[in-house]
């Protein structure tokens, strides 16, 4: 899918745009998703594109909703991230490329993974299971 900027500011926030097209960070504990045990689907808000189930989120306490593996492997695109002075591994939507968050191993998370898929709420939109 591809849209140019102007597209893409006339269809998100501010807020969204920012973080889904210029790879910015929601503040920690302020997204919608972070603590929610709602059931269902989490999709691109974006381009709708499936992305992480409920099943596989947990509770990390680290600000953010955290999934220790997306729905499908190709529906996310990882990529080395060196900003910030450090080496991060950055997720991406596949279908758009819009910044969903990084993903995190080896920090000894009870989960099938030990990975830790650490996602901006608003890159995301949950469709509750009915």
């Amino acid at each position: 899918m591809t849209k140019t900027d102007e597209q893409w500011r006339e269809e998100l926030s501010p807020q969204e745009y920012a973080v889904l097209r210029e790879s910015a960070t929601e503040r920690p504990f302020t997204g919608e998703y972070t603590d929610t045990e709602t059931e269902g689907v989490y999709s691109c808000r974006a381009c709708g594109a499936e992305l992480f189930r409920s099943t596989t989120k947990f509770h990390s306490h680290c600000g953010w909703p955290s999934f220790y593996a997306p729905s499908k492997d190709d529906n996310v695109e990882l990529i080395e991230d060196r900003s910030s002075g450090m080496v991060r591994t950055e997720v991406r939507c596949a279908s758009c490329g819009s910044h969903l968050g990084h993903v995190f191993e080896g920090e000894g998370f009870d989960t099938p993974t030990d990975q830790r898929y650490c996602i901006n709420s608003v890159s995301l939109k949950l469709q509750p299971t009915q």
